[in-house]
């Protein structure tokens, strides 16, 4: 029996499109996004492999068995969960985490933590920044000579954990539970950087740093990462990350993010949501209220009014013109649907008008059209 779909929780992210960059956890994501109004599109731009039948794997869990660890280090919460599935698949899971409880547990953010704890386990320290330079400079200043180190990595491997750890002393154990694989639907994420850099995309949300590296660099190969930034710039495309580790590839990259506070799924969709909730998306403030663009709209006076793609180029257009007035040839380079037909902007314009009302678009006689923004308040002297 199909179970019935969940209420709307609001209408906030009416009008708004969005990309999530994700593999894992994709549906539970969309599905946050969707309760608010959002429409949601998958491009995930990297795959995640399990290891579990990866015998180098299960060879040094074995290992760890033997001879227990005195500290053990989990950098992620897919990564140490793996770890417990390629063990419990095997029929070491109880053995194994035996061997764990007498060592020191240590995490490189919330993520991992929760992970250690669904596996019945606590972590002794966690390291508020997420970073493995963090976590690394906190166990060298513990001692680590001769103490013996499992460290369970991340996909892409290379944090520089065992190197720092044997360089100080350690027996380090190390354990790559997963590995990042191509995506799944390449053509998918070509399509997303580029309908991102033509403006059909309000929001791109990233969670893992190879994911967003990898998101970034097929917007490089599609010679749209400028057009992509000029946009994040101009604050018309949301970049949000789950944490500060995901978002250094787009700060790299200059498109600065929007971070949430907690390196968390419910973290990332309420801080989306909040972005959108409280206005800080750009807006004009017009004869008829509030105007804010969205991908396939605009949201007049806290109303979501959707548009035809024609009409929400013409108001996008207008919009940045920022009560200047535009000719009708300036108007119709905006629109590439129109081609040459002289009356294109007219019939545009009055759908726009038709759709958001009155006290939206002014016609200059002779010239063109402007934006009909709100008079400035004077205060009283």
């Amino acid at each position: 029996m199909t179970s019935a779909p969940r209420p709307p929780l609001s209408t906030v992210l009416a009008g708004c499109t969005m990309v999530i960059a994700v593999d894992r956890r994709a549906g539970e994501l969309a599905a946050a996004l969707e309760r608010h109004g959002a429409v949601v599109r998958h491009a995930p731009a990297l795959t995640i492999l399990p290891h579990i039948d990866d015998e180098t794997l299960l060879a040094r869990t074995r290992e760890l068995m033997e001879h227990r660890p005195d500290i053990v280090v989990a950098t992620t919460g897919v990564g140490f969960r793996g770890w417990m599935e390629a063990a419990d698949e095997a029929g070491h899971l109880d053995e194994l985490l035996a061997a764990l409880r007498g060592a020191r547990i240590v995490a490189r953010g919330p993520k991992a933590r929760g992970a250690i704890q669904q596996a019945g386990l606590t972590a002794d320290w966690v390291a508020e920044s997420e970073t493995s330079a963090e976590l690394g400079e906190y166990l060298l200043a513990q001692g680590v000579a001769g103490r013996r180190i499992a460290v369970q990595h991340h996909g892409s491997g290379a944090d520089g954990l065992d190197d720092l750890f044997e360089g100080a002393g350690a027996d380090v154990v190390s354990l790559t539970v997963y590995r990042w694989g191509p995506p799944p639907d390449p053509d998918a994420v070509t399509r997303s950087v580029t309908d991102t850099a033509n403006g059909d995309i309000d929001a791109v949300l990233f969670t893992s740093a190879p994911g967003a590296a990898a998101w970034v660099g097929a917007a490089g190969s599609a010679g749209v990462l400028d057009g992509i930034r000029a946009l994040v710039d101009a604050e018309r495309v949301l970049a949000a990350a789950v944490g500060p580790i995901t978002a250094e590839p787009l700060e790299r990259a200059g498109l600065m993010p929007l971070v949430a506070e907690r390196g968390r799924l419910g973290s990332l969709v309420r801080a989306v949501v909040g972005h959108y909730g409280a206005g800080r998306a750009p807006s004009r403030e017009t004869a008829a209220g509030r105007l804010e663009l969205r991908s396939s709209g605009a949201v007049l006076d806290g109303r979501f009014i959707p548009l035809s793609r024609t009409g929400a180029d013409v108001v996008r257009t207008l919009f940045d013109a920022n009560g200047a007035v535009l000719s009708r040839p300036a108007i119709q380079r905006a629109l590439p649907r129109s081609g040459e037909n002289p009356h294109a902007v007219e019939m545009a314009v009055a759908r726009v008008r038709d759709a958001l009302g009155a006290g939206v678009v002014k016609t200059v006689v002779k010239r063109g059209y402007r934006l009909d923004l709100a008079e400035p308040r004077v205060s009283p002297a």
